[in-house]
């Protein structure tokens, strides 16, 4: 019952963040629910895989992008926008902020510290973390494009008006 409240809660918010992310974008009013839908989905995946199924959080991350990718390409000519219009302000909610910032942390400390078992443990920290959030967004862009792609002809032709004469 307690993951089925956290689940819930990941939907909420991760939907309401990918909103914000959305307006403050351009995205079309009309297409702001789509963004909140993929990042219900998204994210409340990458939660469930993370903690239920124990994946780590780069598997995790490209596979939830890239069923937000997929997802994407059918809801793209209901909105009428292209689907990278909703679907890259859907993957802003996963977007690792805190590796980054325990690797900035990591550099921080890195350059005050005095010794050098110090210096190598904080050094080990900002690189693992750094390294960590790197590969995550990396996942993220490659799993959440790679549908629009495959499928290009559903995904360009959703803002095209194509008529027969």
């Amino acid at each position: 019952m307690e993951l089925l409240i956290e689940i819930i809660q990941d939907i909420f918010f991760s939907a309401i963040a990918a909103i914000g992310f959305a307006s403050i974008s351009n995205t079309p009013f009309s297409a702001m629910k789509y963004c909140a839908f993929l990042a219900a989905i998204g994210h409340s995946l990458r939660f469930v895989m993370m903690e239920s199924m124990e994946v780590h959080i780069i598997v995790a991350a490209a596979i939830a992008a890239f069923v937000i990718g997929v997802v994407a390409i059918p809801l793209a000519p209901k909105a009428k926008c292209p689907p990278e219009t909703f679907s890259y302000p859907a993957l802003l909610p996963m977007i690792p902020g805190m590796y980054a910032y325990r690797a900035v942390q990591g550099l921080v400390m890195c350059l005050s510290s005095s010794g050098e078992e110090a210096f190598m443990h904080y050094f080990y920290l900002m690189n693992y973390n750094g390294l960590t959030c790197i590969i995550v967004v990396a996942g993220m862009v490659i799993g959440v494009t790679m549908p629009i792609f495959v499928f290009k002809r559903i995904a360009f032709s959703a803002t095209q008006n194509v008529t027969n004469d």
